[in-house]
């Protein structure tokens, strides 16, 4: 049974996946400082020290009640943390989880390192923890981040109207996409495995 209060690091020969820290601070200021652009459409920006000390103590709260777990990337053929991402609203009882809050610095988009690390966690999701359905949301003007996600195999569902409020003040629109369990085993893990 899935727990977030145990560790589960997730690796290949491309990534690596380990619980996210406090101490990771020192790993992703770096990107805070230099790309703030990263968290354009964030709901929940890391594009400051001070920020990024927010964004981390959010998350791992969200690891402490159960809703979230959160994970640093580093990427193992250049030695360098990536950036991070995360399963959140896990509702264990329904077998659903999010996927989200994935961002990397510049020098590491468009590598294979997400669809690596999107491998990794839609194989735990379903293969280990067992869910059902895995959702994905994004701003529905995030056109790079929704054809990410389209490429590894997901479903486009609609989009759910001024939904939220992004980090600008603005409501925004997100577009929901999934990958259902059945899905998972019949045709999304072999056809991702094969672009890695």
């Amino acid at each position: 049974m899935f727990n977030c209060q145990q560790d589960y690091s997730l690796e290949n020969d491309v990534v690596l996946l380990r619980p996210l820290c406090e101490n990771d601070y020192e790993h992703l200021v770096i990107f805070s400082i230099n790309e703030p652009e990263l968290w354009f459409y964030s709901l929940v920006p890391a594009d400051s020290e001070a920020n990024l000390k927010t964004y981390i103590h959010s998350a791992l709260n969200g690891r402490k009640e159960g809703k979230e777990y959160p994970f640093i990337v580093f990427d193992k053929r250049t030695g360098k943390y990536a950036g991070s991402t995360r399963f959140y609203d896990i509702q264990l009882h329904h077998k659903t989880l999010q996927l989200g809050y994935t961002w990397y610095g510049k020098v590491f988009q468009g590598t294979g390192l997400n669809k690596n690390a999107k491998f990794l966690l839609l194989q735990f999701a379903f293969e280990t923890i067992g869910v059902e359905r895995v959702e994905l949301r994004a701003d529905h003007n995030n056109k790079r981040s929704i054809n990410a996600m389209k490429a590894i195999g997901c479903i486009e569902e609609g989009v759910l109207r001024s939904n939220c409020v992004a980090a600008s003040g603005i409501r925004r629109d997100s577009i929901v996409l999934s990958i259902l369990s059945h899905e998972w085993f019949d045709t999304v893990k072999t056809q991702l495995q094969k672009q890695l």
